[in-house]
Formats: C-alpha cells, sequence, structure tokens
C-alpha cells in the first residue's frame, strides 16, 4: 500500500502538488489524470524519489520513505516511459537482463524467465532477444521496455505515459497487454496520461488532477456517472465505459 499524507511539492513560489492525501491499495491499477502541468508525473515520480517532496509523508507497505533504503526500494518497483531508453549497444536479451543481474539471479533463470516474458508480449524470443533497440519498431521497443520493467517481479510498476508517442493501434495493443500483465501479475500499477479514454479503459480507480490539485478518486464507472464538479464533467464528456 502507498499512502501520501498532506503531501506537497513547491518549486520556488510555485505549488506542483498541495497537501494531498490518499491512498494506492496493493494490486490496484491506478490512474493520474489530468492536463499538462496538473502534477501527474511529479506525483508519480515522488513514489520511488526521484522527485522529493517538500511536505508530507509518503509511506510504503506502512514504513516512511525516507526510512528505506532508496536502492532497495527502487529495484522494487519498474518504471515504464514514454522514451523508451533501451541501451542501444545492448540486446533485447541484455536490456531486459539489467535488472535481474543487479539482484543477482543465475543467468538460467533470467534467460528462462526472458523468453517467457517475451513470447508473452507477442516477441518471438527466438526472433527478438539478440536483436538490437535500433531493429525495432517503436511499439517492439515499448514491449521490451515493459518486459524491462516487470522481469524482476516488482512490487510497483511506474507508467509514465508510456503509449503516448505510438500509433493508435500499437497504442490499443499494448493497453491490452499492459492490462493482462497486471491481472496475471497483481502488482500494483500507478499509471500516467493525459487520455481520460485511456485511463477509463484501463484503471480501477482514477486520480483527477488539476493544478496541483486531486479533484476526484474514483472508479471509472463513478467518475462517469457522478463527477465531483464541472470540470471534471467536462474533461470525461462523452468518454465511454463498458
Amino acid at each position: 500500500m502507498i499512502v501520501f499524507d498532506k503531501v506537497s511539492k513547491h518549486i520556488g513560489d510555485k505549488s506542483i502538488l498541495s497537501n494531498q492525501s490518499f491512498t494506492i491499495e496493493n494490486g490496484e491499477f491506478f490512474v493520474l489524470v489530468g492536463p499538462s502541468g496538473s502534477g501527474k508525473t511529479t506525483t508519480l515520480k515522488m513514489i520511488n524519489r526521484l522527485i522529493e517532496a517538500t511536505d508530507g509523508k509518503i509511506i510504503i507497505d506502512g514504513v516512511q520513505q525516507n526510512q528505506l533504503d532508496l536502492r532497495q526500494m527502487r529495484l522494487s518497483m519498474g518504471y515504464v516511459l514514454q522514451q523508451i531508453a533501451l541501451f542501444p549497444n545492448l540486446t533485447v536479451a541484455e536490456n531486459i537482463a539489467v535488472i535481474p543481474t543487479m539482484k543477482g539471479w543465475h543467468k538460467a533463470k533470467i534467460e528462462e524467465r526472458t523468453r517467457d516474458l517475451l513470447n508473452k508480449v507477442n516477441l518471438p524470443a527466438a526472433d527478438y532477444m539478440n536483436r538490437y533497440p535500433k531493429d525495432l519498431s517503436g511499439g517492439e521497443q515499448q514491449r521490451v521496455g515493459i518486459v524491462r520493467a516487470i522481469i524482476g517481479e516488482p512490487k510497483v510498476l511506474l507508467m509514465d505515459e508510456p503509449f503516448s508517442a505510438l500509433d493508435p493501434i500499437t497504442r490499443q495493443q499494448l493497453q491490452k497487454l499492459t492490462k493482462r500483465v497486471h491481472e496475471a501479475l497483481k502488482m500494483t500499477v500507478v499509471f500516467v496520461t493525459h487520455d481520460v479514454q485511456e485511463a477509463v479503459l484501463l484503471a480501477d480507480r482514477i486520480a483527477v488532477l488539476d493544478q496541483g490539485n486531486m479533484l476526484q478518486i474514483a472508479s471509472p464507472k463513478e467518475i462517469l456517472s457522478h463527477p465531483a464538479n464541472a470540470y471534471v464533467q467536462e474533461l470525461f464528456e462523452g468518454v465511454q465505459h463498458d
């Protein structure tokens, strides 16, 4: 469980996040949505201390975040960015092996798990393990990025607008893939997007941000049927939920 307790982030006179308190449950698919500059990515990066809170406490599984070993905490979290950031000089298999190697896994286990996960994301291991990032499409690189993030069996997967640079068909494929991975591995996913339809498709709960404030945290169904205010209503106007 991840708890934000009266957390704020200020840069100079500018408030990025304002005295926010909320909880992300274990195993939940929690989506942060809102316009550019609303505080989504800042909130996400606070979870693994890429950004430090100015005020308040962040508590992870009952322990205050700043009391956790930073390296171990980050190794317990996967991270997928819009900018895929694969190492260009490493093969697909070598890219995927980075975190499990740091965790001390045996090579045989890493290879077995790499093959299994590549096959699960529709990248046949026999064809892709020895390719380099330059030989992959954007969608294929992002699939490798997801495998790299989850192979170490993280408790939490952080995803910062991972599909926004992809074409619509590839984006839909990876949305479905991410949902399947979440359901199969039962990990906590915190996902940032500005796309409200994507938020509704993926989320167990959605947190709507605007100017550093959480306007509503609720299930997609609840947000669509009972928006907290006129802003939330307008933001989700016309969005469908199955």
